[in-house]
């Protein structure tokens, strides 16, 4: 999340990075409450300042024997006032907090813009694409013909987006991940976590899932959990509102979950057989 006052210091850069990501945070209206809350702010320390003083003053005149009923009343609509902007102070924070999870973060100079894929640029390619004297079966054919997986099963079993692994695809899928965690672990330092595959709301917006992707998770409502959409949530917030020392980095993690999305509004030639399914297994770094 950007910090409220680089915003507030680079409006203009912000507002075209929410144009060119097609995003819906609005600027304006943060700034404004931002200036409202940071006036109200000034007004109840100087609030607080006439109260500290006139208490000081009230002591003195009860001390000598004085009449500071006046005085008194009219401190306590001070408090009453000071009360009622502490309270609006608080309703603001969470109104700007809740603004300011929805505002993207500024992309290096170099991504280009466009509306979509085809603007994408390739910065490198490696090795030759394989040429065929026959027509390639799609992946989800030459699956279900090597019974790799069943599609219909998975179907059957929950609904559309669900995949059951069988026989040499079901020891593929284990063996990969096997494969990945332990080449992480024995040759580049990584240490294996095991997480929960569930997630809280703190741990699901710490990592951005929530508010903009809120509507893709699977929400398990009578916990007020969520099933996790990628490793990197429950992984990430093992440190959550931790400062760790400088001596013990890097920490280097490795972890196998499976993930959950609903993928809301996805549809036509790139969601057939395992691309944009509701439930895949992944290694996260």
């Amino acid at each position: 999340m950007l910090d409220l006052k680089f915003i507030r210091d680079n409006s203009e850069t912000v507002r075209k990075t929410v144009a060119d990501k097609n995003e819906k945070a609005d600027i304006d209206k943060l700034l404004e409450l931002d200036k409202v809350r940071r006036e109200l702010i000034t007004r109840v320390q100087e609030l607080k300042e006439r109260r500290n003083s006139v208490s000081e003053e009230i002591a003195k005149v009860k001390k000598t024997g004085g009449d500071a009923s006046e005085t008194i009343s009219e401190m306590k609509l001070v408090s009453k006032q000071i009360s009622e902007s502490d309270a609006r102070i608080r309703q603001l924070d969470d109104e700007i907090r809740e603004l300011s999870l929805w505002v993207p973060n500024i992309p290096h100079e170099s991504v280009p813009v466009g509306p979509d894929e085809s603007y994408n640029v390739e910065v490198r390619s490696w090795g030759e694409r394989p040429t065929f004297g026959f027509e390639p079966a799609p992946h989800w054919e030459l699956g279900e013909k090597l019974r790799m997986f069943d599609l219909a099963a998975g179907a059957k079993v929950t609904g559309s987006g669900f995949i059951v692994y069988t026989g040499i695809g079901a020891r593929l899928e284990r063996a990969l991940i096997n494969f990945m965690i332990d080449l992480h672990c024995t040759k580049h330092g990584f240490t294996e976590i095991s997480p929960p595959f569930v997630a809280g709301e703190q741990a699901m917006t710490g990592t951005g899932q929530i508010p903009k992707l809120r509507d893709d998770m699977y929400h398990v409502e009578d916990s007020g959990l969520y099933l996790i959409p990628t490793g990197e949530v429950p992984v990430t917030n093992i440190h959550c509102d931790e400062i760790l020392n400088e001596d013990d980095l890097p920490r280097k993690y490795v972890a196998y979950t499976p993930c959950f999305r609903k993928e809301a509004g996805a549809h036509g030639k790139d969601t057939r057989g395992l691309i944009r399914v509701h439930q895949f297994d992944k290694v996260e770094m």
